[in-house]
């Protein structure tokens, strides 16, 4: 009985941290982690901190939502863990795209160097991703959560910043979210450990090379 509830327990953690760390949510969780840090971008004026965040919680959150709103209703896809590559196949196309347009306007507004940066380097993590599902189901959320483990080392490494609590803080739940991801069997292992140096190797290329 012990047994079953541990079970149960696990299953249910799993799923708690799935939905709480969604891919669709870790670019704002990384922009918040970069304003809240106590470097250079920690002091930038409020109103391009609110306008970024806006932005975000519009254009990559609210509106990715919307369109899978729409898909299941329509059938398109049969359930929002989207389980066969199939049915990630135009959510991955449309959330892309919106990441294009948001790397463009984010280019083109006067911020910080290191915030275009990110939002390219979400970008190519995005296209990289859809294009490697065509032939092989990569872990989105372990993409994610290397991602957000990147940022906050590159923010700990290079901008000399106190971050060795955040730092353990988005390793332990980038473990947390890799087991998850196998404990419901969504994924295999290679799928998990691919996605996280994906998106871990990923955003520090793009900052080293831009």
């Amino acid at each position: 009985m012990d047994e079953v509830k541990l079970e149960n327990s696990l299953d249910k953690t799993a799923k708690t941290a799935s939905a709480v760390l969604h891919p669709i949510f870790i670019p704002l969780y990384g922009l918040m982690l970069v304003f809240s840090l106590p470097t250079l971008y920690g002091y930038i004026p409020f109103p391009v901190k609110k306008l970024l965040v806006i932005m975000i919680l519009v254009n990559n959150i609210a509106l990715p939502l919307f369109m899978l709103l729409f898909l299941k209703a329509k059938r398109h896809i049969m359930s929002w863990e989207m389980e066969s590559r199939r049915e990630r196949m135009l959510p991955l196309f449309f959330v892309t795209l919106l990441y294009a347009i948001t790397s463009y306007i984010v280019i083109k507004y006067p911020t910080p160097i290191f915030i275009k940066t990110y939002f390219i380097g979400v970008f190519f993590i995005s296209a990289s991703i859809t294009i490697i599902n065509n032939w092989w189901k990569i872990s989105i959320h372990a993409a994610g959560m290397g991602a957000l483990t990147a940022l906050a080392l590159i923010l700990s490494l290079r901008m000399y910043s106190v971050t060795a609590l955040p730092l353990m803080a988005v390793v332990t739940l980038s473990g947390v979210v890799l087991f998850s991801r196998l404990r419901l069997n969504y994924h295999t292992p290679a799928q998990v450990w691919c996605g996280f140096l994906l998106g871990f190797a990923g955003l520090d290329v793009i900052c080293r090379l831009l």
